[in-house]
């Protein structure tokens, strides 16, 4: 948390140069906020927010290499006095709980208004949270419905992604869940891929285990 009366010392990571330089300016300008840094990539993000320390770092989801949910996750493990507010395009519930489970304490979508921004800073840098309205609600609703089964177990997948995962549980191979869902031999390469990650595991095995203690595969 800042020093009152000391400027909040804030990091902005974005892959789009006018998109960053463009925030990074806008927010180097408003009275009580400092730009200490700046990155275009999730590892150069996680290098700036660990040498510089800030109270807070804007990140980009979409960004290459490590991606934003990762990167918040590596710079709150390591340094879990840096808020983190996760700037994206995308709305889904998928991003918003793998941003939460990563360690952002802040959610913002790119058109929010300077107003908007600077306020989700200031909130995060002080200890709190800020999600917007809509997805505040809808946080609360998921909570509130605690998970008790396979459907709202792994909220950070996408339904398909689920569905791809639930058959990996029961034991198919790639071809076979192609066959079933319709779908390219690539296409489930790639969600089997994506269902790894986001589980963090790292090999079909695991995730097979993690499904099955979930109740999927059955």
């Amino acid at each position: 948390m800042a020093d009152p009366g000391e400027p909040l010392r804030v990091v902005v990571a974005d892959d789009h140069p006018v998109y960053r330089d463009g925030l990074a300016m806008l927010l180097g300008s408003v009275p009580g906020l400092a730009v200490v840094g700046t990155a275009a990539d999730g590892e150069a993000a996680v290098a700036v927010a660990l040498e510089e320390q800030p109270d807070v770092v804007v990140m980009d989801v979409q960004m290459p290499g490590i991606d934003g949910i990762e990167a918040t996750r590596r710079v709150t493990s390591a340094s879990p006095s840096v808020g983190v507010v996760v700037l994206t395009m995308s709305e889904d519930d998928g991003t918003v709980f793998a941003a939460i489970r990563a360690g952002a304490r802040g959610y913002l979508l790119k058109g929010a208004d300077q107003e908007e921004v600077v306020r989700a800073i200031t909130t995060v840098a002080a200890g709190g949270a800020v999600f917007g309205a809509a997805l505040a609600r809808r946080i609360t609703e998921f909570f509130a419905a605690a998970p008790t089964g396979p459907e709202t177990a792994f909220p950070q997948l996408t339904a398909r992604e689920r569905e791809v995962l639930d058959l990996v549980a029961a034991g198919r191979s790639n071809a076979q869940i192609a066959a079933a869902l319709y779908l390219s031999p690539k296409t489930v390469r790639n969600n089997v891929s994506n269902v790894l990650t986001k589980l963090q595991v790292t090999d079909r095995a695991q995730a097979i285990i993690r499904a099955r203690e979930a109740g999927l595969g059955r």
